[in-house]
């Protein structure tokens, strides 16, 4: 009996090795960095102007460094129209394919990808806090598994700095700060932001909304009891910017996003472009097997550029020579 019992051990024992042995197998990064040919899976969560050109500049510098090693790719590309759901299906749909490598452009396209598999490399574009996003504390900017990316981070305190300077608030001003309650990054950036314009004194009130048929009726909320209103890196108000400048407009009221925005009249603005081209130049590397993407720290625009809205400012009556003799750069763009 007790041999019996020895050898049910044994086997038991061997099982869960066999177990514990498939599942660092299914845990296993894969990478073939002989092959001619690669799929890689773009996520891009809405449309807008700042995500086109991460996507863009993604799909370009991919292709350009590829090309340099006799190597092609082959872009599956899908919108998510906005809906995190979607974004899960999308993902999904990748994993099945077995693609060799996952975008996930904006958070909720990243956290799909996170979410749906451990085997094939994903890296994130747009993503404004990996921690938060992720939901990893005390983040080093290390994710330390298949994930990997760029943020569009952009210094926040500079920014409501460049806000207060611009527009002469002083204490008793009060700024509204608009966000999606969906979005973790928005928050995060309320957070900081919020902490700084109190540290000077500058009265804060938070208008969130949980969907874009609320825009119009929160902005005018914000409107009507703000002398400015911040918005940051929100994937949902970009979107939806045009509801924010109809409203805001009329109203004067001057509108600072941590994006660059016709809406806006400035702001301290990232390139999309650039670190979208960037995130490229990291796919390129991990598929060509010369980084490995779990030891890979996110990557940063190093120069965010200090723009203006000409047609905004002189609406509003601010003084453009003041802020060209200051390095800010105009864009023309008709509001």
């Amino acid at each position: 009996m007790k041999k019996i019992t020895s050898l049910v051990l044994a086997l038991a024992i061997l099982a869960c090795a066999c177990l514990g042995f498939a599942s660092c197998n299914d845990s296993k990064i894969k990478v073939n960095p002989d092959k001619q040919e690669y799929v890689v899976g773009i996520c891009q969560l809405v449309t807008h102007d700042a995500l086109d050109a991460a996507t863009l500049g993604f799909r370009e510098a991919l292709e350009a460094a590829l090309a340099a090693e006799g190597r092609t790719v082959v872009f599956k590309e899908q919108n998510a129209q906005n809906d995190t759901n979607t974004c899960g299906t999308i993902v999904n749909a990748f994993v099945a394919d077995d693609v060799d490598l996952i975008m996930g452009n904006a958070t909720p396209a990243l956290q799909a990808a996170y979410n749906a598999t451990t085997t094939i490399p994903v890296l994130g574009t747009s993503i404004t806090e990996y921690g938060v996003a992720l939901g990893i504390e005390n983040f080093t900017g290390v994710v330390g598994s298949n994930v990997s990316g760029t943020s569009d981070l952009a210094p926040l305190e500079d920014q409501a700095q460049m806000m207060i300077d611009v527009l002469g608030l002083g204490e008793g001003a009060t700024v509204g700060i608009l966000y999606c309650s969906a979005e973790a990054n928005s928050a995060y950036q309320y957070n900081v932001v919020k902490a700084y314009l109190e540290g000077k004194k500058i009265t804060v009130k938070e208008y969130k909304f949980s969907e874009s048929t609320e825009l119009q009726a929160i902005t005018t909320k914000a409107a009507d009891e703000c002398d400015a209103i911040y918005v940051p890196t929100d994937n949902t108000v970009a979107s939806n910017d045009e509801t924010v400048r109809n409203v805001c407009g009329p109203k004067q009221v001057p509108v600072f996003t941590g994006y660059e925005s016709n809406i806006c009249f400035a702001t301290l603005a990232i390139s999309y472009y650039n670190i979208g081209a960037e995130t490229g130049k990291m796919a390129a590397e991990i598929l060509l097997g010369k980084s490995d993407v779990t030891e890979m720290e996110i990557r940063y625009d190093a120069e965010p550029v200090k723009k203006y809205n000409k047609a905004i400012c002189d609406e509003l009556g601010i003084d453009t020579a003041a802020l060209d003799a200051q390095g800010y750069v105009a864009r023309d763009t008709a509001a």
